[in-house]
């Protein structure tokens, strides 16, 4: 896709995404409006961005994320929280309920009350409808104009130079970017909400005042970048101001709300920056921090964690097993030094580490999924199935494992489950060529009629969106 072809339909993303910026109206679109357009939004998301499929990350967005919606009154749609894998300050909510976060944020975090308060944001320019009536107030511009103005905006913001200068916005186009603009109003009411839904969910507010100040902290701006936090959620020194005030009132009323979910946080944390930031930055810094705290277990820990995925598994194994002298029945480091052992090729040892850290943690995804994988590596292809079953029925959003699910019913001639699992691996990637050809493949391999009619309900499916793009000229 050429560049600025992207740059626009990345624009209609962020500009539908900054809708929730919104001031209130009377009324917005209908809810099922909202969905239809969180639809469209939906595709070009997947298309043009890097969604982390990573289920303790995603989880763990998605329990702090669902902890506030408890505050919440009955809402008209399912939210759904989402991390994209991007090196950028920024967050933002679409159409009916979908709230994105990027790893970049998420690695500036120290604490679980940072991210909560960003999601509290982003939950609350949802709850005051402020996206619903965005849309309204532009439905009569037409999407293709108001990707060109999406565009004009992102690439200005941008310094895109010659690439910005290649969509022209018409006047009409023009008259109407106003009504693009961002909102003051609209920030200060969803710190209002937003606010109550976080203290009623048991956290504490100050950790969106430490995040939206390390956000001011940072201004920096590429040329074909999404917008930052700080260009899509304006007026940020008045919210400082103001969130400072209410924390100070606050805390002479009430008992400050002590910090919660820590170790949680510190995994997810350590998972975030280990697998999804710049390899040389995270290894250059962790390396320092070994150096600096070299009686810190978790320093080794994270260390080894890098140094795997930058290929030296052996420096890593002994970083890790540093760690493991004074965090010897620590689990998640015992998961992760098995895993290692799988990639280093060491499969008999990665087995038996990993089934020690099973035994401590039986439920978590990624110690099944190892397991699995290092059972089909030596050749004991029943019981990785059983385990690689047990792991998408127990985590269904664990999207890898259907693939090597599939990969082992093949090898021992389940063809009919094997294409299934396959169809439904490339389905939840969203390549819907290869999914169509594996779910194909299953029909012609006896099927119970609960599963028969849900592949041809996904067959259906799948052929109008072709019919659709076909429409569109997409």
């Amino acid at each position: 896709m050429k560049p600025v072809q992207k740059i626009v339909a990345v624009g209609v993303v962020c500009i539908l995404a900054v809708s929730s910026l919104a001031p209130p109206a009377a009324f917005g679109i209908t809810v099922k409006e909202e969905e239809d357009m969180s639809r469209q939004m939906m595709a070009l998301i997947y298309k043009y961005f890097d969604i982390v499929d990573d289920p303790a990350v995603v989880t763990y967005v998605n329990n702090i994320g669902n902890r506030i919606l408890s505050a919440l009154p009955p809402q008209p749609f399912k939210y759904r929280f989402y991390v994209i894998k991007e090196d950028v300050y920024n967050a933002f909510a679409t159409p009916a309920g979908h709230i994105f976060v990027y790893t970049g944020l998420l690695d500036a975090m120290e604490e679980e009350e940072e991210l909560a308060g960003i999601l509290g944001h982003e939950i609350a320019h949802v709850y005051c409808r402020h996206i619903s009536q965005k849309i309204e107030r532009s439905k009569r511009i037409g999407m293709a104009t108001l990707a060109g103005i999406a565009a004009g905006i992102l690439m200005g913001l941008g310094g895109a130079g010659e690439a910005g200068s290649a969509v022209t916005m018409g006047s009409m186009a023009a008259g109407q970017s106003a009504e693009l603009s961002y909102s003051r109003e609209n920030e200060t009411q969803a710190d209002q909400v937003g606010l109550k839904f976080i203290t009623e969910a048991g956290y504490s507010v100050s950790g969106l005042l430490k995040i939206l100040k390390k956000i001011r902290s940072k201004t920096w701006f590429g040329s074909d970048q999404v917008p930052t936090y700080l260009m899509t959620h304006p007026a940020v020194e008045d919210r400082i101001a103001y969130i400072a005030s209410w924390l100070e009132n606050y805390n002479r009323k009430s008992k400050p709300i002590p910090l919660v979910n820590q170790e949680a946080f510190k995994r997810v944390h350590t998972r975030v920056e280990t697998r999804y930031g710049d390899e040389q930055t995270v290894l250059n810094k962790l390396k320092d921090d070994v150096a600096r705290n070299p009686q810190d277990p978790l320093a080794h820990y994270r260390y080894g964690l890098i140094l795997a995925r930058v290929g030296k598994r052996q420096e890593a194994i002994e970083q890790i097993r540093i760690a493991l002298t004074k965090r010897a029945f620590d689990p998640y480091i015992l998961k992760d030094l098995g895993r290692i052992y799988f990639l280093d090729g060491q499969f008999p040892q990665a087995l038996k580490t990993l089934k020690s850290a099973g035994g401590m943690i039986p439920d978590d995804p990624e110690c099944l999924f190892y397991i699995g994988r290092t059972q089909m590596e030596l050749g004991d292809l029943a019981d990785a199935s059983d385990n690689l079953l047990k792991l998408v029925r127990q985590h269904p959003d664990f999207t890898p494992a259907y693939y090597f699910l599939g990969q082992s019913l093949g090898q021992q001639q389940q063809l009919g489950d094997a294409h299934y699992y396959l169809g439904v691996f490339y389905l939840r990637k969203r390549d819907f060529k290869n999914a169509k050809i594996q779910l194909k493949q299953a029909l012609k391999h006896p099927q119970s009629d609960e599963r028969q009619k849900k592949i041809n309900d996904w067959l259906g499916t799948m052929n109008g969106k072709d019919k659709e793009q076909a429409k569109s000229g997409g």
